[in-house]
């Protein structure tokens, strides 16, 4: 970063704007620091104001100093103490000395306060700030594309109505101000109402006046950049406020969701096993039969239409129930909570007993029909039976098999991929089965006490394999996705393209490290002097340059938003602004939806404080530890 001496602001009224609006930034970082603010730039001859200042901004100490520069070469050793610190920090200063800030030139103080403005404040550029103006302006130009009225080109003419002013307000805290309710007309009132809400609520201080934006031909560009930036570190650090309430809300999403599908599995597996106690009551009822054949037949067609209606109903639902208890503890291990243990009675053992009894039941009540309609051919009945049960009992593995698909998402993906391969042939074999059931009915075989299934109960029971293996398939795999890009849109990477794009100035399709700094400027995203360096040699793998694929997977990895335990806990202490509890006010002031603040004041329990909800303990009770 260079700064030539020759620079003169082409009117005098812009100077007296840069003055004016430089030495309110001065005052602001010398308020930080506790040091006494300065009426105007001059004040800085002696050294001392700006020693102060630079301290404040590099969050360092400068070391000893003449705190009271009543002599000339006091105040020259005073100054050149800060040239040196200024040009250590990368900043070159062409053509100026100390003895031009001792003596007052106000044109060169100015100039070398811009330089700090740039390095401190907006970014680490080269070539008097081009690339920082261009990144600043860029985020300008998106935040306000949504404003009709509003046409950012630069930092001059464009900011003289107040409009884009207040859009960058509303854009992001659309609860300070109407923006359709503004008189577009009203330049000073709308340049007025955005430099007072800025200030009150937003902690960015006035470093313009009204008449230094709406009254002059021109509005002083270096002014308004640095009045403009600002805005964008206030709003950054508003982004981070919502970035933790988007993993809240995320997260109270999921508790919800699984203590939703906990509750369906209770319910579906209590309604099933009194189904089943049902029937059962019902065939004991009916064990003997009084009419005879016709009696005896009447009662197998009742009991195939139970198999192909409320048997089939009853098959489906225990592998859903099946694959709703694995996909619960799928989701719980995916956001690193604690294993779901069903209550006594109502785990699928129990229900797997309940189904057992029930195929036994089944099988009684089938014989005993059978009984009174024995006039099969033996071998076809035995032949066919064979192959029915092999097949049942393939399918019954396979689906046994789906059932205990557990661990990592990766390996539960490939053991359901290689439960498809296998699945696949089957279809043969049960072409095989239907050939052998038009023998048997060709032979008037109506009964088989060797097995109790049909070709069209196998070819439904192996349809429920196939559906089952692809929703599992469908839900690891939705798991997976979930788990890398939980916060990835298509819009997310159609912008990650077109900021590529627009810095790759030499169409080279990379990145040297000035543009890859001024791209992730312009999306929002800064790094020290070392984080940088540290950033781009990772991204670039050593090279002098960052590829397009590149820069697409380090935007990709740096707005993933997985909620691990770890980030909720922070995210929730963010919330509660680093209070040991959270209240209600806190959870709404983060943009919750009304019914996640619900749901989150429901759960959680009070704090021990005696005001609001203890989440540490609320969270400690649903992650599981490690």
């Amino acid at each position: 970063m260079a700064y030539h001496s020759n620079f003169t602001p082409s009117q005098a009224s812009q100077q007296v704007v840069e003055d004016t609006a430089f030495t309110k930034w001065v005052n602001t970082k010398l308020s930080a620091g506790r040091h006494k603010e300065i009426s105007n730039l001059l004040q800085m001859s002696d050294g001392v104001p700006l020693i102060q200042l630079l301290e404040v901004i590099g969050d360092t100490s400068l070391g000893r100093y003449n705190k009271v520069a009543r002599l000339r070469i006091q105040r020259v050793e005073n100054v050149n103490k800060c040239l040196e610190f200024i040009r250590q920090n990368g900043v070159s200063l062409t053509n100026i000395g100390a003895e031009d800030i001792v003596d007052e030139n106000q044109k060169l103080i100015l100039g070398m306060i811009w330089t700090l403005i740039l390095r401190f404040t907006i970014a680490d550029i080269n070539e008097e700030g081009l690339s920082a103006k261009e990144g600043l302006l860029l985020w300008c130009q998106r935040k306000t594309a949504p404003y009709k009225e509003v046409n950012v080109r630069d930092f001059t003419y464009s900011w003289a109505d107040g409009l884009a002013f207040c859009a960058l307000i509303h854009r992001h805290r659309p609860d300070l101000l109407d923006y359709d309710a503004l008189d577009k007309t009203d330049r000073h009132g709308n340049t007025q109402l955005a430099f007072d809400v800025a200030q009150e609520h937003l902690n960015i201080p006035k470093l313009l006046d009204v008449e230094d934006v709406c009254d002059i031909s021109k509005p002083d560009e270096r002014s308004i950049m640095t009045y403009v930036a600002q805005y964008f570190h206030a709003f950054s650090e508003l982004g981070k406020v919502d970035t933790a309430g988007r993993r809240v809300a995320k997260f109270a999403e999921v508790m919800e969701s699984v203590w939703e599908m906990q509750n369906d599995y209770e319910r579906r597996v209590n309604e099933l096993m009194q189904a089943i106690d049902d029937k059962k009551s019902e065939w004991e009822e009916r064990s003997r039969f009084q009419g005879g054949y016709a009696d005896a037949k009447r009662q197998s067609n009742e009991f195939n239409n139970y198999k192909t209606s409320q048997k089939r109903a009853w098959v489906a639902e225990k592998r859903d129930i099946d694959t709703l208890l694995g996909n619960i503890q799928t989701k719980l291990k995916t956001y690193e909570l604690k294993p779901y243990h069903p209550p006594a009675g109502l785990s699928l053992q129990d229900l797997d007993y309940f189904w057992s009894d029930l195929l036994a039941s089944e099988e009684k009540r089938y014989r005993s029909i059978n009984a009174t309609l024995r006039d099969i051919k033996e071998k076809l009945r035995q032949d066919f039976a064979k192959h029915a049960n092999d097949f049942q009992a393939k399918v019954n593995a396979l689906s046994n098999e789906l059932a205990s698909v557990e661990g990592d998402l990766d390996l539960q993906l490939a053991r359901v991929r290689d439960l498809s391969t296998r699945a696949s042939p089957m279809a043969h074999d049960l072409d095989t089965i239907n050939r052998l059931q038009q023998q048997c009915l060709e032979a008037n075989v109506e009964e088989n006490d060797y097995t109790i299934y049909s070709v069209d109960d196998l070819s439904f029971d192996f349809g429920l394999l196939e559906q089952s293996i692809q929703k599992k398939s469908a839900f690891i795999s939705n798991q997976i996705v979930s788990r890398q890009m939980t916060n990835l849109t298509p819009a997310q990477l159609e912008e990650f393209e077109s900021t590529f794009r627009y810095f790759d100035k030499d169409q080279s399709n990379s990145l040297s490290p000035i543009e890859f700094n001024a791209a992730l400027a312009s999306l929002g995203i800064m790094y020290e002097d070392d984080q940088f360096t540290q950033v781009f040699s990772t991204c670039s793998q050593g090279t002098s340059e960052v590829l397009f694929e590149q820069f697409i997977n380090f935007m990709v990895g740096v707005t993933e938003d997985r909620t691990s335990a770890d980030q909720v806990r922070e995210s929730f202490r963010v919330v509660a602004g680093e209070k040991p509890f959270v209240t209600e006010l806190d959870l709404k002031q983060s943009m919750l939806p009304v019914a996640i603040v619900q749901y989150l004041t429901d759960t959680m329990p009070p704090s021990n404080a005696g005001q609001g909800y203890d989440y540490e303990g609320y969270l400690d009770t649903v992650f599981s530890n490690k």
